[in-house]
């Protein structure tokens, strides 16, 4: 399997936040996506971002910024599909996803979910924990279709349509906490702070 591209989730709206962009919140000193992006960069041949609205606030990252392609918000399957689109201009066979708001994922998190994929005809695996932590996943250029025809038929579950194509499961140890912390409100960012 050739090595992966990359997409970060960022497509939200934030809502447990007060709205706006949880991916250009500082965290010591710095932001969630640049924590993201330093942590995912090594992992994978190129990545981009997917967020939604005026790409021009994300200027400074280096990377390509894409919007979803189904409209509405319709959540995180949204953001992998305007990831696969992407990586299938880039010749990419498989995508990681990451979410921009979780910057504490393992450094082999691209290795792990290779090796739980190998030998699938279609390589799909989510990463886990206690349970499966459907943004942090990798997805195959080749369903993009698939996916595409699932969403606008109304899916919007992520674990609805990975089930449909029996993604494997890349299991991660939690060590003093789970590395695929999130952080939704303003009390997590403040316990991230802790962690960090």
């Amino acid at each position: 399997m050739k090595q992966p591209f990359g997409v970060i989730l960022a497509g939200g709206q934030a809502r447990r936040m007060g709205g706006g962009d949880k991916a250009l919140l500082q965290l010591g000193g710095t932001t969630l996506l640049e924590l993201v992006i330093e942590r995912l960069e090594p992992q994978v041949a190129g990545l981009c971002l997917n967020a939604n609205g005026d790409s021009a606030r994300f200027g400074q990252i280096g990377h390509d910024v894409v919007a979803d392609s189904i409209g509405g918000f319709v959540g995180p399957l949204a953001g992998v599909l305007a990831g696969l689109d992407w990586a299938a201009e880039q010749g990419a066979e498989t995508v990681v996803s990451v979410a921009a708001d979780t910057p504490f994922f393992p450094c082999d998190l691209t290795p792990r979910l290779m090796m739980a994929a190998d030998n699938m005809t279609h390589p799909l695996a989510l990463a886990a924990t206690d349970g499966r932590h459907p943004t942090f996943g990798i997805w195959p250029v080749a369903l993009r279709d698939d996916l595409r025809a699932a969403l606008q038929g109304g899916l919007r579950k992520v674990v609805a349509w990975t089930d449909q194509h029996h993604a494997a499961a890349a299991s991660f140890e939690v060590g003093s906490f789970d590395p695929f912390f999130n952080i939704n409100t303003p009390e997590d960012l403040a316990q991230a702070e802790r962690y960090l």
